[in-house]
């Protein structure tokens, strides 16, 4: 685990201090951005392009709080789309929603040691990538069969 300080604390601690960590981080971007994005309104470009800014603004307020939730399964996206949805000036209701699905995903990632499974996966493809890619297909094949074991269980 990168964060030393939460070892050998209760899960829910560590859950909780990691969703906060995401959510400061998250929202401190999101600010900066938009500070950054008003700064670019007033500028004689900004007056220039304003009629395709306002576009991108309704796109990103349609369409990007997928995109901002779906920022915390990357590495190294995550930044830069929640700038972009500050600096886009996308409602802060879309945005906040959206972000604090991703922060609770991002910290159930994190402190169930998802990053520690990628890293081993990653090793074991450089070692041998038809070795991993023979377990994503088994750990499909389990996920299927444990789907359906649910589904035959709740039709009986």
């Amino acid at each position: 685990m990168e964060y030393g300080f939460l070892a050998g604390h209760p899960f829910v601690v560590v859950y909780l201090a990691l969703f906060g960590i995401v959510f400061l981080r998250a929202q401190a971007t999101y600010w900066l951005g938009r500070l950054l994005g008003a700064g670019l309104y007033r500028t004689r470009l900004g007056a220039r392009i304003e009629p395709r800014l306002e576009r991108s603004r309704a796109i990103i307020d349609r369409y990007g709080p997928p995109a901002v939730t779906a920022s915390f399964f990357t590495i190294g996206l995550q930044t830069a789309v929640n700038a972009t949805a500050g600096a886009t000036r996308m409602r802060f209701i879309r945005y906040l929603i959206a972000m604090l699905a991703g922060c609770a995903a991002w910290a159930a990632i994190y402190s169930l040691g998802g990053i520690a499974i990628l890293t081993a996966w990653w090793r074991a493809f450089t070692y041998s990538p038809p070795l991993a890619i023979a377990l994503l297909v088994a750990l499909a094949g389990a996920i299927a069969w444990w789907s359906q074991r649910g589904r035959a269980r709740d039709a009986t």
